[in-house]
């Protein structure tokens, strides 16, 4: 019980799978929670980590009962962590064309926003009762300009960094830090059906190691790796005429069904 506390959702696959190998190697405990909970147990047992030093939790961030209950569960089992990352995500083309696609929307919004608030909603008040904590938000370099096809997932994400943002003012004098990392591409189960170049792609090993640097240095806020860092600046000052430009016959994201 002496050793820190990590709270991971999404940790099944990817970026959530990632971390939690790298806070594990650093000798953190890690509380796991992922939809495939199934999944995550086979993971935690090849990798020889026992319930003292992981547990897994069941829960869809979509449900809002069951992701607040995942947490309070945490509380209750292993204590209150000192960092608490919310990972899960989805990214699905969208077509504002197609009424079916509107589905896609919400469950993104659902999934990415919704999702992350009840994630970090059980840790609030107890991490600013305590004077310490962190509550990391993964976003995404996708969130800086809207990409075509990219709607949902684009907006999912520009609103994750405006909301951490919002989230770090608050809680700013309690001493709790609001991380907000936005990863450019990684190279994850989420991104190997992409149909359009990706620059400066990294495994997904790589930007754990990264992650935990900037989660462990409390920044307020950090794109990975740092080449897409100065694309993310050049793609906030170009002019809307020379973005559109750019991007004319980019392929768009593609839909669940295309």
């Amino acid at each position: 019980m002496s050793a820190p506390l990590v709270f991971i959702t999404g940790a099944s696959s990817g970026i959530g799978q990632a971390l939690a190998a790298r806070f594990a190697r650093a000798g953190w405990r890690l509380a796991l929670v992922a939809r495939r909970a199934d999944e995550v147990r086979a993971w935690t047992q090849a990798a020889g980590l026992d319930e003292g030093r992981a547990v897994v939790y069941g829960a869809d961030v979509r449900d809002v009962a069951a992701i607040t209950g995942a947490g309070r569960a945490c509380i209750e089992r292993q204590g209150l962590p000192d960092t608490v990352i919310a990972n899960a995500g989805i990214s699905v083309g969208m077509d504002t064309a197609l009424v079916e696609d509107l589905d896609v929307l919400r469950a993104t919004y659902e999934t990415n926003n919704i999702g992350l608030a009840a994630t970090f909603q059980p840790f609030v008040a107890p991490m600013a009762a305590r004077g310490s904590g962190r509550l990391v938000g993964i976003a995404s370099v996708a969130g800086i300009r809207g990409l075509p096809g990219h709607g949902a997932y684009c907006s999912s994400k520009a609103a994750v960094i405006s909301y951490c943002e919002s989230l770090r003012g608050e809680l700013r004098p309690s001493g709790v830090r609001v991380v907000t990392i936005c990863p450019g591409y990684v190279d994850t189960p989420l991104t190997r059906g992409n149909r359009y170049s990706m620059p400066f792609l990294i495994p997904a090993d790589a930007f754990a190691d990264r992650a935990y640097d900037v989660i462990r240095a409390g920044r307020s806020y950090a794109v990975v790796p740092w080449q897409m860092a100065v694309i993310a600046k050049l793609m906030r000052a170009l002019p809307d005429a020379l973005f559109d430009r750019l991007l004319a016959g980019r392929p768009r994201k593609q839909r669940r069904s295309s």
